[in-house]
């Protein structure tokens, strides 16, 4: 766990000094030549491993791994060499691959990528895509029920039922407030 992480000195209170939160260069995101993003989370040695060789990087000429003093100039390595290609470029490169490597998607692409496809992990709901509710179990489907409300729609019915008055309601609508 996290907290046994810190007691162990591993893990610091520090935001982006850690493993897990982007302080590493092997769990992190990365911007590609075309202005898009990879993620990779190659912590175990045999996806780091892999995840060197696919990007043409000697291990020799890396510092150890979890040497955490050099974090920042390997981070800045990965950088530098994820710019050379677009993220589709690079998605090629990692297909078919061991390595913990996924294409940082945008909300129009994460529906149609292939794996979220192949999962069912989008509905529509009238027109509109949302994710699929999870997890998904075969004798008790889930469903959602509908689009999600208006803006506004209900307003005035939870304000009432915290206490406020219908002056107040009319005032907050009046001074543009609420809708």
């Amino acid at each position: 766990s996290i907290y046994g992480m810190h007691a162990g000195g591993v893990q610091s209170d520090e935001r982006a000094s850690n493993i897990l939160d982007s302080g590493s260069h092997f769990y992190n995101t990365y911007e590609t030549k075309d202005g898009r993003y990879v993620s990779i989370g190659s912590i175990e040695t045999k996806f780091y491993a892999e995840l060197l060789e696919k990007m043409g990087i000697e291990p020799d000429s890396m510092a150890p791994q979890m040497e955490r003093e050099s974090w920042p100039a390997m981070k800045e390595k990965l950088k530098e060499l994820f710019l050379t290609r677009t993220r589709d470029e690079w998605c090629a490169i990692m297909d078919n691959t061991d390595i913990c490597f996924a294409p940082v998607l945008t909300l129009e692409e994460a529906p149609d990528y292939p794996h979220n496809k192949e999962r069912n992990a989008f509905v529509d709901v009238e027109g509109v895509k949302h994710p699929a509710p999870a997890p998904r179990f075969s004798r008790t489907p889930s469903s959602i029920k509908g689009p999600a409300p208006k803006t506004g729609i209900h307003t005035e019915e939870v304000l009432s039922a915290w206490g406020v008055s219908s002056d107040e309601i009319k005032a907050l609508k009046a001074g543009g407030a609420i809708k």
